[in-house]
């Protein structure tokens, strides 16, 4: 089974530049997760967004490398079912032509 959370928006303190570590700014994240779903045993993904959003919060982390790697984790031991998990980390209003990110893929 493969869950996609699409376009998770919200603002939170990330960046390492000045401006960034005092004045929250939107990020947009995306996320799939395939696991074996069964009916008694499944991922639940309102609990998976909001996972990830009260770890990015909470964190303000400076790379949004180390939120990834970060997100990977707690993502992980909050569902053990997941088998391959890939996360987008978007910053769509830092630069003024262009939405940039990192992404990657973890296998478990």
């Amino acid at each position: 089974m493969t869950i996609l959370i699409e376009n998770l928006t919200f603002d939170t303190v990330i960046g390492i530049l000045d401006s960034e570590r005092t004045t929250p700014q939107r990020v947009q994240i995306d996320c799939t997760i395939d696991y074996s779903y069964t009916k008694d045993a499944f991922v639940n993904y309102a609990e998976v967004a909001q996972i990830i959003e009260k770890t990015m919060v909470a964190q303000q982390f400076e790379l949004i490398e180390t939120a990834l790697e970060t997100l990977s984790i707690t993502l992980k031991h909050h569902f053990p079912l997941i088998q391959t998990l890939s996360l987008t980390i978007r910053k769509p209003n830092i630069l003024p032509n262009c939405t940039v990110g990192v992404q990657k893929s973890f296998i478990f």
